[in-house]
């Protein structure tokens, strides 16, 4: 069994649904990862997502667009949110490109800071190389490989699973010395190399930390 990890953008730079443009484009939310997407027998397609910011915000959008067919919300300053919605065509193309490929995508998908998605796709040789060879034939989104390998749902899972803001700090972290002995940066420091609040530093940080532990102890989950 293999994976290879994808970054997708629509191909017109308008997102892949009018909704997510939307929310993209909303400075008081920012968009985390989807833990669930399908295509409905109807044609709409159901949603889970994470996503942090002014939920009340968050709920005026939803609940003006009309590609919204029904939602709910639950959590405050960071939320996970059920919706059903309007499909669009790249939505549709990319859900209907997974399925018909054989593969299984692995969750969570996470959001990039330019609006793409990192998504990672798993199956065997033939199944990814279908997929490889529909892939090239949409026309409403777009696709670059960053890595591919044998899959191991160990480590890199893990990683994966950290929206791409937490992959940057833990990064930054590492590369900074604030996990060695003695300790070589404070979170001052790395607020600094990234131009963020202390703060949000060692939130961020608080959050990865639990994460690694509940990984490794699965009493604590």
């Amino acid at each position: 069994m293999r994976y290879v990890t994808l970054r997708l953008s629509p191909s017109e730079g308008e997102g892949f649904h009018p909704l997510g443009k939307r929310l993209f484009e909303e400075p008081s939310i920012r968009r985390e990862a989807v833990h669930h997407v399908e295509l409905l027998d109807d044609g709409t397609v159901l949603l889970l997502a994470a996503a942090v910011g002014d939920r009340e915000r968050y709920e005026e959008i939803m609940s003006s667009s009309p590609s919204v067919v029904e939602y709910m919300a639950s959590g405050t300053e960071r939320w996970m949110a059920v919706s059903r919605l309007e499909s669009s065509e790249a939505v549709r193309q990319v859900l209907e490109w997974k399925r018909d490929a054989g593969v299984v995508i692995e969750t969570p998908m996470l959001f990039q800071p330019d609006g793409s998605q990192r998504m990672t796709v798993i199956g065997d040789e033939q199944a990814l190389e279908h997929l490889f060879q529909q892939g090239t034939t949409m026309e409403s989104f777009r696709f670059e490989v960053v890595e591919s390998g044998e899959y191991d749902p160990g480590t890199e899972r893990f990683l994966r699973s950290l929206t791409a803001r937490q992959q940057e700090i833990l990064s930054t972290a590492v590369d900074l010395g604030y996990y060695r002995a003695p300790r070589r940066a404070t979170h001052e420091d790395i607020a600094a190399a990234l131009d963020l609040a202390p703060s949000t530093v060692g939130d961020h940080l608080r959050k990865i930390e639990e994460r690694v532990f509940t990984s490794m102890l699965p009493t604590a989950r």
